[in-house]
């Protein structure tokens, strides 16, 4: 077996830069402005994007300027001047691209990240040989604002006993996993996770900006209705429901915070009433549940 290392100053290649692409490429480009030369990570010092249409293109140049080089239809030719590469396609996508002419040969000892919505390391491995190293990660759209949060799965490492080992797979250096983190730490929180929760986070946190806007639409329209104009009603539940986030994740219990603002007989208790009515708990619950199960079956073939 031989070993992948990442060197500082690698080439990042978006292999499909659609919006999650986009996501990612924007919060890395964005956080090189502010980021300080102690380091003790490898950083990207070239991005190359990978593109199917004009528009797309135009896109991005005209968002990123001489920042990011633009490959249209030249898959095979970045991913060649490429060090580590993430695959946004769309996962119906993959296979074509994967197993394009000479596309397996040119990901030979490369990083190959993948952020496809069900699509697992073993499907992306039997296209790519194990001579391509493959993550798995799931990052959300306030990526772009460096807002974001990425689950990140490393494949399971084959054991030294075993029989079947192949002795042509690529195992990851000790530079591997800081330069993932550093990528996706950049737009937001990054964690580690066996792939085994890949789509219930891709439920959770992948689609769970919508579902937060939902419940932010809701707030809003209720503000209107008793009076508010749009704009101080859309304001008033947005820093809301961010304030209530920054809290938990600042170490304070859901339950706590909810209690300390349901004093006996008010208006907080008497609104939770109506929400339970509603039924409002297993109706969420139950939709990162459909939501995952539609993450697990993207990847399948039909």
């Amino acid at each position: 077996m031989s070993e992948i290392s990442i060197k500082d100053n690698y080439t990042l290649c978006m292999l499909g830069c659609g919006t999650m692409g986009s996501a990612v490429l924007s919060g890395v480009l964005d956080s090189l402005s502010t980021f300080s030369d102690a380091r003790t990570v490898p950083i990207p010092g070239r991005f190359l994007a990978c593109v199917t249409r004009q528009e797309s293109a135009n896109r991005i140049r005209s968002t990123y300027g001489d920042k990011v080089e633009v490959f249209l239809h030249g898959n095979l030719k970045a991913v060649a001047q490429s060090d580590v590469v993430v695959l946004g396609c769309k996962p119906q996508l993959c296979e074509e691209i994967l197993t394009s002419k000479g596309m397996k040969e040119t990901l030979k000892g490369k990083l190959l990240i993948s952020v496809l919505a069900g699509t697992t390391i073993k499907q992306i491995q039997d296209l790519t040989g194990p001579e391509t190293f493959v993550v798995r990660a799931m990052p959300n759209t306030p990526c772009k604002i460096r807002q974001g949060m990425t689950v990140i799965s490393f494949p399971t490492p084959p054991s030294p006993s075993s029989s079947t080992v192949d002795l042509t797979q690529v195992v990851p250096s000790q530079s591997v996993r800081p330069a993932i983190d550093w990528i996706f730490s950049q737009i937001g929180r990054a964690v580690f996770l066996e792939e085994k929760h890949l789509d219930a986070c891709t439920a959770l946190s992948g689609s769970g900006p919508a579902f937060a806007c939902v419940m932010l639409e809701a707030m809003t329209d209720g503000g209107v209705m008793m009076g508010l104009p749009f704009t101080v009603a859309q304001e008033l539940a947005a820093q809301t429901m961010q304030g209530a986030a920054r809290m938990v994740l600042e170490g304070s219990h859901p339950a706590q915070i909810r209690n300390s603002v349901s004093t006996p007989g008010g208006c907080t208790i008497g609104g939770l009433l109506v929400m339970e009515d509603g039924k409002i708990r297993s109706t969420i619950a139950r939709s990162i549940q459909e939501a995952t199960n539609i993450a697990s079956s993207l990847g399948k073939k039909k």
